[in-house]
């Protein structure tokens, strides 16, 4: 009995999380705010790609910040002189399409025509959890492993666009970066996948020409 107790409250904190989502995109739509969902482990990259995006893209960017303890990258985004709101997530693993929905509220929309908004560093719990945004953005290191995308399958079959960070190492990690963009293409086949590196620069133009035909469409 606890199980099924257990499951129909998870698939009600679902259902409500989906229809709160629903209603951020139709806020941002509004607004005429296109919103990237960034999600990746923790040294992935995600925070210090998205400070070169902010530096590098031609649109007035807003950042929300999702950590168990978020000040310190959203003090790395605020010397950018840009709209960005912290979110505490304290235990939980993830954001939420509630918590997003408090953001805009701390949040000058028409200030802005893109928003990252950073999820927490997990590549596991915010799977389920949809936030509103137009589309997912995972960010994953050949630090982490070539095994990385075998060991979470879910976050990748519903990415829009993944980017494998740091490829600059890969040999020196032993990582086969080319399996891991073949583990990406067997999940999820339509799915543009990047090959970057922050410190040489490789793949930044690629990534940047990726979100601006996502927000074109």
């Amino acid at each position: 009995m606890h199980k099924v107790a257990d499951i129909e409250i998870q698939h009600d904190i679902m259902v409500a999380n989906r229809k709160l989502a629903e209603r951020n995109q139709k806020i941002l739509d509004k607004a005429d705010v296109f919103a990237v969902d960034v999600l990746g482990a923790i040294g992935s990259g995600k925070t210090s790609l998205i400070e070169i995006l902010i530096q590098k893209m031609d649109h007035k960017i807003g950042v929300i910040a999702g950590d168990v303890i978020s000040k310190f990258d959203a003090g790395r985004f605020e010397k950018y002189n840009i709209p960005v709101v912290g979110l505490n997530t304290g235990k939980e693993c993830h954001l939420d399409a509630h918590l997003v929905e408090h953001a805009f509220g701390d949040m000058q929309l028409e200030d802005i025509d893109l928003l990252f908004i950073e999820n927490v560093g997990n590549l596991i719990c915010p799977v389920d959890f949809d936030l509103g945004s137009h589309i997912r953005m995972v960010v994953i290191s050949v630090s982490e492993g070539d095994d990385t995308v075998e060991k979470h399958p879910l976050i990748f079959k519903d990415a829009d666009l993944v980017v494998i960070n740091k490829v600059d190492i890969a040999d020196a990690v032993g990582a086969d970066q080319d399996k891991m963009v073949a583990d990406v293409k067997e999940l999820n086949p339509k799915v543009r996948v990047i090959k970057s590196s922050l410190k040489t620069g490789q793949g930044l133009e690629e990534i940047i020409e990726s979100i601006e035909g996502f927000m074109d469409n």
